[in-house]
């Protein structure tokens, strides 16, 4: 079996590795490929990541590439784990929305649109890659936005699912506060990529007793610690919002917030710094504990999970996935892609059904869906007008004389990306 991961000189690579190493009866990796054109990180990368099979044990072999061509050729599955521009262009994403007094994110509001435009049509170019080397490939996409991205691959004909790590935290963390294994807690998790909820924390599957209102009778306190809002929206929702509900739900807090700490970008990079200087010493042989701080908890468990399901490995038998909506949320276009329960195997994501949703929810789905699909048109189609019409269509935007100021900034700020500028 060979993967190549297309980003391997990510600081975060380590962690991945790791999970490859621990997990390798679920997914028997001959070989694994990091490509990424940054030759200097790759080098680093690549050397701690041999260090840390041949530490435990796994008898893969690891090559390092900058030839995208090279790297994904024969490859059973490709992971994207791309940041085009790098943190610098992350900094800008999340500093100019707030001069208009908007949320700066990187995958979300007017930050998250620019991460698009960068990203799609380089994906594209590389997934063509992919299907023109190996047709049968599966890409799991872990680069964000990763429902725009994901969409974009699957409208292209691509063999793609979409994978984040909010899932399988929340899993984490809920069996940890009921004291029970991983395994045993299926989530009625909904929504779109970073738009999502948990409706419904189930003990041993999809029809096990659902036991989210004792969860948060118990444990409210801790959950909406970790979700950086007041237990009292939680209480009155009666389910548990992403982390990245609250720049819908207190965006002005948010807005305040963020004008006055360090962006998260400028946190990234040093931590980046530092880290790249560990992976240089010959001596380690394991993912430093810093990298737990770099964020993405759990994503080497969950693309373990993910590929071997679509490899015939193994694999659990549901996953939470972004794929397509074909009817699952009957209030979207079949087109889009949503990120829910699946069941997964060799013939792809197959949505878990999901019971009518409080308007609450589906009504701002709906909104970010139809914002998602302009956002994909602006990366495909380029122009300045669909670039406004996206902002316009956001909630987190939604005014004309915001979204006139935030296309002008994010053009220029991200002109030597877009081809059409």
């Amino acid at each position: 079996m060979k993967l190549a991961v297309v980003g391997g000189g990510s600081t975060y690579t380590p962690e991945l590795i790791d999970g490859f190493a621990r997990l390798r009866d679920a997914l028997p990796i001959e070989e694994l490929v990091l490509v990424d054109p940054a030759a200097d990180r790759l080098e680093l990368v690549g050397g701690l990541a041999r260090r840390i099979f041949a530490k435990q044990g796994h008898p893969g072999r690891i090559v390092t590439t900058s030839d995208v061509d090279a790297g994904v050729a024969d490859a059973d599955a490709v992971l994207l784990q791309l940041r085009v521009g790098g943190q610098a262009a992350r900094q800008q994403d999340e500093t100019w929305p707030l001069e208009c007094g908007c949320v700066g994110q990187e995958t979300t509001g007017a930050g998250g649109l620019a991460k698009a435009l960068r990203t799609v049509p380089v994906v594209l170019d590389i997934a063509e890659r992919v299907r023109r080397t190996n047709p049968d490939a599966w890409i799991i996409d872990f680069t964000n936005p990763v429902g725009i991205v994901t969409r974009a691959l699957l409208q292209a004909g691509h063999k793609a699912v979409g994978l984040c790590n909010v899932a399988i935290g929340f899993q984490r963390k809920f069996a940890k506060l009921l004291d029970v294994a991983p395994g045993e807690v299926h989530l009625d998790h909904v929504g779109l990529n970073h738009l999502t909820w948990e409706t419904g924390v189930r003990l041993g599957g999809p029809g096990g007793a659902d036991v989210l209102p004792r969860l948060l009778e118990r444990h409210g306190d801790a959950v909406a610690e970790d979700l950086h809002m007041p237990r009292e929206i939680v209480d009155r929702l009666g389910v548990v919002p992403s982390y990245y509900l609250r720049y819908y739900y207190q965006h002005d807090a948010v807005v305040d917030e963020l004008r006055t700490k360090p962006s998260r970008a400028a946190e990234v990079a040093a931590m980046e710094r530092e880290l790249l200087t560990m992976y240089g010493d010959p001596v380690l042989d394991e993912k430093p504990e810093l990298l737990a701080k770099r964020g993405g908890a759990f994503y080497s468990e969950a693309a373990v999970d993910l590929a071997a399901s679509l490899l015939g490995s193994g694999g659990s038998p549901y996953q939470v996935v972004n794929t397509v909506n074909n009817g699952t949320l009957p209030f979207l276009p079949d087109d889009a892609v949503i990120e829910v329960q699946a069941t997964v195997d060799g013939s792809g994501a197959r949505p878990l059904a999901v019971p009518a949703l409080d308007p609450l929810y589906s009504g701002l789905i709906a909104n970010v869906t139809a914002y998602e699909d302009l956002a994909l048109k602006a990366a495909l189609r380029g122009g300045r007008d669909r670039v406004f019409k996206a902002l316009l269509a956001h909630p987190l935007v939604g005014q004309y004389a915001h979204a006139e100021a935030l296309t002008d900034r994010l053009v220029a700020h991200n002109r030597e990306h877009l081809a059409w500028a």
